[in-house]
């Protein structure tokens, strides 16, 4: 009996110590987890999103790549009929290079208020660039917190070259089990503490480096050959760290819809991949030979010879680029099937892996399954949505980033599936495609500044081998200098904005100068006259249940304006 004593003071003491030193550093070095949402200081009604959350990751002083979840504002007190949805996922679902208006929550709040005109509807993005399914996992407590009435999930490029992917410099450990593990433990103050004693012995990142985009900073193991150990672990990560988000979310109650994701394949080559062999281009030219200009029988036979020698070559040697290739001139021939089998065979044998393979989608489908969620297939809308099925440049701006017709096509999937469960009871205002589409909350000058973002984007690698400079075009409009000005810059956010609704004021153009209104309002609820400016137009255009939302907006800030006030009285 002595002896077990003995053994049990020898165990609880180191664990006694810890504790002890824990709780005292706590005392002496006060500093609160970083939290998702926090007070909106401007106007306490609201709670709004951490800016720099990325920082939760990453002990204090070290480099932190460059991305920041975009605000977003949520009521601190849920209105009793209000619709709260949640968004979860990487840059894609933040509407990059766009922003908030292009994201999955600024469309889908934009189209869900004009379907529920009498509720309060709030889409909240906690989306961000370069995160996974770890950072999704990780979130999901403060979001079950909001008592969200559904939780929209698009996710899935970022498992291997993401922040803590198994294939980034960002790496956290080796397993899933491992990385969630070491991702509490660093909200141990004694971890905070020992971790940025470690930093500190570490050189400073150069200015080169830090002047560099995400992707060019985040590739460690930059060739992950398909179903090798480092491809495997990336399923398994997300496979595990999936099925306990959608596990924890049916545990509270809360309706899911997970999306299959959806990549460029017709147009955007394999970023790493064997060179074609002399042969091989040889062959490629052969094959664009029209067969008119062969001269007897025998010879019209030999492009389809050398069509099965180079097809035999690239699936037995998992050569990338020769399937691109192929794929390429299926096309032209109007193969659109065969055409489309080479490109999935170029995007699955990519050693660079910023494109999610099939076995993601696979994933999906069978977390939604297995965990009761709702299933958002937007990469059939997106192919079904394309000339001959092949998901290219028509919707795409490189290799996973839709453009603006693309993103409404993706917040339409999402619509359409929440229609189609009928989610939050009757539906009584359905709001059709092309209408949401004329009303999209995006100005020219926003749209503008995305195509310039993606320029600076695909100057550096991997689209090129080294960073090159950018020379944006010639703006040959208002709004387009704008854009330029704001990317440079030169001009925030708000001002360019500004800078627009004075332009359809002075241009009478009354509906863009509705949409940019309604825009600036959605982005600063604790301006009491933006919102009632808001309430004000919608009301002249007849649209009185959205501007009671506004109208409610304004009266919540800290100095409600006299007009509103007035307003509300006539409403009653």
């Amino acid at each position: 009996m002595k002896l077990w004593l003995f053994r049990l003071i020898a165990i609880s003491l180191p664990v006694l110590f810890l504790l002890l030193l824990e709780y005292s550093l706590r005392l002496m070095v006060p500093a609160a987890p970083l939290p998702l949402f926090k007070p909106y200081p401007a106007n306490p009604a609201y709670l709004v999103t951490e800016a720099q959350i990325v920082q939760r990751y990453f002990p204090k002083g070290a480099s932190v790549p460059r991305v920041t979840l975009e605000p977003s504002f949520v009521l601190k007190d849920k209105p009793a009929n209000g619709i709260r949805l949640v968004v979860q996922g990487g840059s894609t679902a933040a509407g990059y290079p766009y922003g908030m208006g292009a994201a999955l929550a600024g469309m889908l709040e934009q189209r869900l208020r004009r379907t529920f005109p009498e509720r309060p509807v709030e889409v909240i993005n906690t989306a961000l660039s370069a995160v996974n399914s770890y950072t999704l996992l990780d979130f999901a407590d403060e979001i079950i917190a909001l008592k969200p009435d559904a939780v929209l999930i698009y996710a899935g490029h970022n498992e291997y070259l993401g922040l803590l992917g198994v294939g980034s410099t960002y790496l956290a450990a080796n397993s899933p089990w491992a990385t969630r593990w070491l991702l509490r433990l660093r909200q141990l103050r004694s971890v905070q503490l020992l971790e940025q004693g470690y930093q500190q012995l570490l050189p400073a990142p150069t200015k080169v480096e830090n002047s560099r985009t995400f992707m060019a900073q985040v590739a460690r193991d930059k060739n992950i050959a398909l179903d090798s150990a480092t491809f495997k672990a990336g399923i398994t990560q997300f496979q595990h760290n999936m099925q306990h988000l959608l596990a924890h979310y049916r545990a509270a109650g809360i309706p899911v819809y997970i999306s299959t994701i959806v990549s460029n394949l017709a147009d955007q080559p394999p970023f790493v991949s064997p060179a074609l062999t002399t042969t091989q281009q040889q062959q490629l030219h052969q094959l664009q030979i029209p067969t008119s200009q062969n001269t007897n029988d025998a010879s019209k036979t030999a492009p389809q010879q050398v069509l099965q020698v180079l097809t035999d070559e690239a699936n037995a040697t998992g050569h990338a680029l020769l399937h691109y290739e192929l794929g390429q001139w299926y096309r032209q021939q109007g193969q659109a099937e065969r055409a489309k089998q080479h490109f999935v065979q170029a995007r699955e044998q990519d050693l660079l892996r910023f494109r999610a393979p099939q076995a993601i989608n696979e994933q999906i489908k069978g977390l939604a399954e297995q965990q009761a969620a709702f299933l958002v297939d937007s990469e059939a809308a997106f192919i079904a949505n394309s000339p001959h099925g092949l998901v290219g440049k028509s919707l795409m701006l490189e290799h996973v980033h839709p453009n603006v017709q693309g993103y409404f096509l993706l917040a339409d999937s999402f619509y359409r599936a929440l229609y189609q469960q009928q989610a939050f009871a009757a539906w009584p205002n359905p709001v059709p495609a092309e209408i949401a589409w004329q009303e999209r909350p995006l100005t020219p000058a926003e749209e503008h500044a995305g195509y310039l973002r993606i320029l600076q984007l695909t100057a550096d690698y991997p689209f090129t081998v080294e960073p090159q400079p950018v020379t944006f075009p010639t703006p040959t409009s208002l709004p387009e200098q704008l854009a330029q000005d704001h990317v440079q810059g030169k001009l925030d956010w708000l001002s360019m904005q500004s800078q627009m609704a004075q332009y359809y004021h002075q241009q009478r153009n009354g509906d863009m100068l509705l949409k940019t209104l309604l825009i600036i309002a959605d982005a600063l609820p604790h301006d009491g006259k933006a919102n009632l400016q808001a309430a004000q137009i919608l009301l002249q255009a007849g649209r009185q249940g959205e501007a009671k939302h506004y109208l409610d907006r304004a009266l919540r800030t800290p100095t409600p304006p006299a007009q509103a006030k007035v307003l509300l009285q006539r409403w009653k």
